[in-house]
């Protein structure tokens, strides 16, 4: 098997990069905006560079992995051209790539997809998405589905773990903690997810590839708590008298695009088709730091 992963130096990106090296895959690795040691530059939104580059032309790939686009939910709301053309396009884009090498394309998206209006969603809810970014998220889902290719749409949220840049939510807590600086963390108390480890997130989709699985899986923990509650679940393990949470509702935060605020994944049908998947939690990875 040999993998194309886009968007390889970002946190899932990398590590899947990790994960397939620890199982000996050949891949490629790609970047957009973050170089990295092991990533070449690509641009996705160029269809005759995709078609045409000479590192891809030479490899061929079997597997497609999408983990690339603008996560920033605010500024798909304020650039929603520019959040279309990282999100939509590029996967565009890509299927086309996929389906020249008659590739299989496994599609990274969100929980942002829904309303959150009841939480918790199997894979076969109805998609209401309520900004630009689960617009966007969505669309890509129906431009991956339609495509006539073996698919695989990976839901994940909240995602948290080792990268480079440690710019992930728990990972900014902990570097906060470490240098003993001092911050208000102003949090919202009414947003829920089910926040999850990048490297449990590489795990199982390298097992669902392996096992030949398609369609739309869920990848979650046990975890299912708000972003308070996540904050302060970090801090008991690197606490800090410097950091201080404020508790508010999202409506006074004022952020540009309207968050779902009873989110999170249920990963039922993930643990039927892996019964013998160990699911992760926040405790474990902040147990093992």
């Amino acid at each position: 098997m040999k993998i194309l992963v886009v968007g390889a130096s970002g946190l899932v990106g990398g590590n899947i990069v990790n994960e397939l090296k620890k199982n000996k895959v050949e891949y490629l690795g790609t970047h957009f905006s973050y170089p990295t040691d092991h990533t070449f530059f690509l641009n996705t939104q160029n269809l005759e560079t995709l078609i045409h580059h000479p590192l891809i032309l030479n490899f061929v790939p079997d597997v497609i992995i999408h983990c690339g686009a603008l996560t920033y939910v605010d500024k798909c709301e304020q650039e929603p051209k520019l959040s279309k053309e990282l999100t939509v396009d590029s996967t565009e884009n890509l299927i086309h790539l996929a389906k020249i090498y008659k590739a299989k394309f496994v599609y990274f998206s969100t929980d942002y997809v829904f309303d959150g209006e009841k939480g918790l969603y199997s894979e076969d809810e109805p998609k209401n998405p309520i900004n630009v970014y689960g617009e966007h998220k969505a669309l890509a889902e129906e431009i991956v589905i339609n495509s006539g290719l073996d698919c695989l749409i990976l839901r994940i949220t909240n995602v948290y773990g080792n990268e480079i840049r440690g710019k992930n939510f728990v990972s900014r807590i902990i570097a906060l903690s470490k240098a003993n600086q001092e911050s208000i963390l102003k949090l919202p108390i009414d947003q829920f997810a089910t926040p999850i480890n990048a490297s449990f997130i590489a795990f199982a989709t390298y097992q669902l590839l392996i096992n030949n699985f398609s369609g739309i899986f869920n990848i979650s923990s046990t975890d299912f708590m708000n972003r308070v509650q996540l904050a302060e679940s970090v801090l008991n393990y690197f606490p800090s008298e410097k950091i201080l949470i404020e508790r508010v509702e999202t409506q006074f935060l004022n952020q540009a695009a309207k968050r779902p605020l009873l989110g999170g994944l249920l990963n039922k049908k993930l643990a039927l088709a892996l019964p013998n998947l160990k699911f992760t939690n926040l405790d474990d990875y902040l147990s093992n730091l």
